[in-house]
């Protein structure tokens, strides 16, 4: 039998094929686990072991698996104390046991059993690595075996604890350092590069099963992953690429980045810190610490190292998106310097590629429907969607020929909604700016609409081109791209009053009665009473990440909350699954005389009841919410909102003109604060507005979708009629 190859045989049963041993057996097993055949391979152990349940590498495979593969450690406790009661002298066996312990929370014990442990052979590197861990929150995964998620599998009783049987098995050694052939790894990075990331994924998996130490493997498995949204996988190979590639920057970079995605910040700046010790010069890991700062709201920090990360890489247009991304939120600049910085990016980038620019001899609209083309990363289960679907699913096919150029990571039932809503879907994964831009200008597109700005997956490198003789960005971002290329930003008078035409490259297109439709989640749920009804005291709420509560939210919600007697603020999102977060942000409010007893603040999902149980919604500024505030809007809860700087200061000002409640809208601090005490204080009116205020807003401009659709189709036609107009 070949020891790497695992053939399955019939093991429900205490009788087995004819000349099969338990060495054979257990070949079989190693065999199975190798190749991430996790449920066979648990069999094939259980088997060993009723044939002889003295047997201690079964018993420690086994543990392993239930530990590692299967996410369940403590079934995994009874088989590693078998496997030392067999053999208390293998090192490895008491390393996995005070593993497991510390992932099911005995710390103590693990703790009271490291000096044992090194007594018994386990080196003082890897006793250090499980110290560290006892004082951390991070878990680590030892290197015995591949690393991934299976489906759970029903764990018999723990083997007896006979006498030592005779070792007949192969032991599986962690082997460091291990290198797979070089034309693999060039396999991997072309598949890297053709964003082709479940064919990545595949080949990441065939090759750990031949190399299970190969820590190149376990990284491109880590990327692939992530890319796909697979966090919890994803988490699992990069430690474990950190383990096998201790001293490889990148490999440290890649998981800090990954683990401020899931909300373990301080394990992110940990791991991004490493890499920047390794590499001193690393923009890549600047960038990241930059978004670890920003997601924790620490504006300034944040724009430094992104400032570092271009310093070092000027020529990085993600690097620049991250900057600019980030500089909308400073709480203290004008829209003025907020827009240099978007001027710098078409200096930078839009320049440089204009020189390609070519004429366009798109044909005249005449009878023939209008081509337009939507870009976007977002064709997925994504909070454009909210916005995005209402427009796409009630386009006037007769009028409009539409055309989706997504770039996508992965698919989902969205995904096929979206796919039914369009005449042409073109995939772009792989696809370079300059390829999709002349398959745009080969697909005849008259409008091109960009609908990412310089959020995550941005394809403005084509946009920079001008592959269409008309261009309009919208929704995605909420602010002016920067590129003179695009020809204008679809918007509405509240958002870009008039005046404010300097603050964008684009010219903006005001659309009048409002530039979207928004469609609410089917799972939203009905409206509640109101709650200071019961409670007797007023609630007031936002759901916004950490980027938007800055100084100025929280002088001005503090004072707020002085003001309105018992009142009590809840803040929910996704930045607050963090402990040392959630602390900071208590902290803050305390300075201002808060009581931490009026802050609740966490993370749920789906947040429907968070709004069922807030009274009143204080919008963020400069920077306003966005998908949030139409939530709250429609689950009844009336919000205040600054009209700040265009546009993204203004979001809250359209939303509320679109539903006809223009006064809660403020425009001073002072005001924001007099607004909110004065709806607080007659707690009637507020039970009022809570029964009507859904009708109100399925009644608007807000979520008539389809007057939405023929208003974006009036537009693009006149927009394409104005350059028809003007062509040379």
């Amino acid at each position: 039998m070949q020891t790497d190859s695992c053939d399955m045989t019939d093991t429900s049963g205490s009788s087995f094929p004819e000349g099969l041993s338990v060495d054979d057996l257990l070949e079989q097993a190693i065999a199975c686990h190798h190749a991430w055949k996790f449920e066979e391979a648990e069999q094939l152990y259980r088997s060993v072991l009723a044939l002889n349940p003295g047997h201690g590498d079964a018993s420690h495979n086994l543990g392993v698996l239930l530990a590692i593969q299967l996410l369940r450690p403590a079934e995994a406790l009874p088989y590693f104390e078998s496997a030392l009661n067999i053999d208390s002298s293998q090192a490895q066996y008491w390393f996995s046991y005070i593993d497991a312990l510390i992932r099911v929370g005995q710390k103590d014990l693990a703790r009271n059993l490291l000096p044992l442990a090194q007594s018994m052979g386990v080196q003082t590197a890897m006793v250090n690595a499980l110290a560290e861990r006892l004082t951390e929150v991070v878990q680590e995964i030892p290197a015995v075996l591949p690393v991934a998620v299976a489906p759970a599998v029903d764990v018999s009783s723990p083997p007896s604890d006979s006498a030592a049987a005779p070792k007949v098995a192969k032991k599986l050694k962690v082997r460091r350092g291990q290198e797979i052939p070089e034309a693999a790894q060039v396999e991997m990075i072309q598949l890297f590069r053709r964003r082709d990331w479940l064919a990545g994924e595949a080949r990441a998996r065939e090759l750990i099963a031949q190399y299970p130490d190969a820590g190149f493997a376990w990284k491109s498995l880590g990327v692939m992953l992530h890319t796909q949204g697979k966090l919890d996988e994803a988490l699992l190979a990069k430690r474990k690429a950190a383990q096998l590639l201790p001293i490889d920057p990148e490999v440290h970079c890649n998981l800090g980045h990954l683990l401020q995605e899931v909300g373990e910040f301080q394990a992110g700046l940990d791991a991004l810190n490493r890499a920047l010790k390794l590499k001193p010069n690393y923009p890549e890991a600047f960038n990241n610490l930059g978004i670890t700062y920003q997601r924790l709201g620490e504006i300034d920090r944040s724009l430094t190292y992104f400032k570092r990360a271009l310093e070092l890489q000027p020529d990085n247009r993600i690097d620049f998106s991250n900057y600019l991304f980030t500089l909308n939120y400073h709480p203290d600049l004008s829209a003025e310097a907020v827009y240099e910085g978007y001027a710098e990016f078409d200096r930078r980038f839009g320049l440089a590629v204009r020189g390609q620019w070519r004429p366009h001899d798109n044909p005249s609209l005449g009878k023939r429907r209008l081509k337009v083309g939507y870009v976007s990363p977002d064709f997925r289960s994504h909070s454009t969607q909210n916005f995005m679907e209402p427009l796409l699913a009630n386009h006037d096919r007769t009028a409009v020929e539409v055309f989706a150029y997504a770039t996508l990571a992965r698919e989902d039932h969205v995904t096929q909604r979206y796919k039914s809503y369009v005449d042409h879907w073109v995939l772009t994964n792989g696809m370079s700016d300059e390829a999709l831009a002349e398959r745009i200008r080969a697909d005849g597109i008259d409008v091109l609409v960009d609908v990412a700005g310089h959020s995550t997956g941005n394809r403005l490198g084509v946009f920079a081109r001008k592959p269409a003789p008309v261009s309009v960005s919208w929704l995605g971002f909420g602010y002016t791209t920067g590129l003179k290329a695009i020809d204008y930003f679809l918007t509405d008078e509240p958002a870009a009053p008039v005046g404010s035409e300097h603050l964008f490259a684009e010219t903006p297109w005001r659309v009048p009665g409002g530039s979207y439709a928004y469609r609410p989640a089917a799972n939203m749920g009905e409206v509640s009473a109101l709650p200071a009804l019961q409670r007797g005291h007023v609630t007031f709420g936002t759901l916004t990440r950490a980027i938007r509560i800055n100084h100025r939210t929280v002088r001005v919600w503090a004072e707020i909350l002085k003001r309105v007697p018992s009142s009590r603020l809840v803040i929910d999102s996704s930045s607050y699954k963090d402990e040392g977060v959630r602390e900071a942000l208590i902290q803050k409010f305390e300075a201002h005389g808060v009581a931490r007893g009026q802050l609740e603040i966490g993370f749920h999902s789906p947040p429907w009841d968070v709004l069922r149980g807030m009274d009143i919604g204080l919008d963020c500024f400069p920077h306003n919410s966005g998908t949030t505030l139409f939530e709250s809007l429609y689950m009844g809860v009336p919000y205040i909102t600054l009209a700040g700087r265009p546009s993204v200061g203004r979001l809250g000002s359209s939303i509320l003109h679109g539903v006809g409640h223009e006064e809660w809208i403020a425009q001073s601090e002072e005001e924001y604060v007099a607004k909110a005490v004065a709806l607080a204080a007659d707690v009637g009116r507020l039970a009022e507005i809570r029964a009507g205020l859904r009708p109100q807003m399925q009644a608007s401009v807000v979520m008539d979708e389809a007057a939405f659709a023929r208003r974006a189709e009036q537009a693009y036609q006149l927009m394409f009629q104005q350059w028809e107009e003007n062509r040379e």
